[in-house]
């Protein structure tokens, strides 16, 4: 148990929508036997992917309550603007440059099953990683062209 964080990419295809003229198929199989599942293009409205996830990175979690979930701590989807992403990679490369920063930018909360609380390895573990996924999503979001794609953060404990 503990809390775990998730990021999450909502690519819009619109495949429902015929004069969206999406094309293709989609082959899958699951399972040692290799069962196909059955995806029916035309009927497929979005298409969802991990961006990234953390694990009991309370600091992160923390900010995520307080800018994207309006101090709502309860486990919901939300929509997480660029600016926000900017806001918070911008944050991370603060802390990394001048860690005497981090308990005044992004300061650790504690919590049920929530993690440690000490500015320790973990601790910069964490920022290093989102530091990459926010760097890669947005890298990701400049070169999709015309499929954009909106970005959902999460959390479970």
């Amino acid at each position: 148990m503990g809390l775990d964080m998730y990021l999450r990419k909502r690519i819009y295809i619109g495949a429902n929508f015929g004069s969206n003229n999406v094309k293709g198929a989609i082959h899958l199989t699951k399972g040692e036997n290799n069962t196909p599942v059955k995806i029916n293009l035309n009927k497929v409205t979005y298409i969802i992917e991990d961006a990234g996830d953390w694990r009991k990175a309370n600091q992160i979690h923390a900010w995520f309550v307080e800018n994207v979930q309006e101090g709502e701590d309860n486990c919901k989807e939300y929509y997480v603007s660029d600016d926000k992403l900017q806001e918070l990679l911008s944050l991370c490369k603060q802390i990394k440059a001048n860690p005497t920063l981090a308990p005044e930018l992004l300061p650790t909360q504690g919590g049920f099953f929530y993690g440690s609380t000490d500015y320790d390895e973990y601790y910069w573990e964490d920022i290093d990683s989102t530091i990459k996924m926010i760097e890669d999503i947005l890298s990701e979001k400049e070169e999709n062209g015309y499929y954009p794609f909106e970005v959902y953060y999460s959390s479970s404990w």
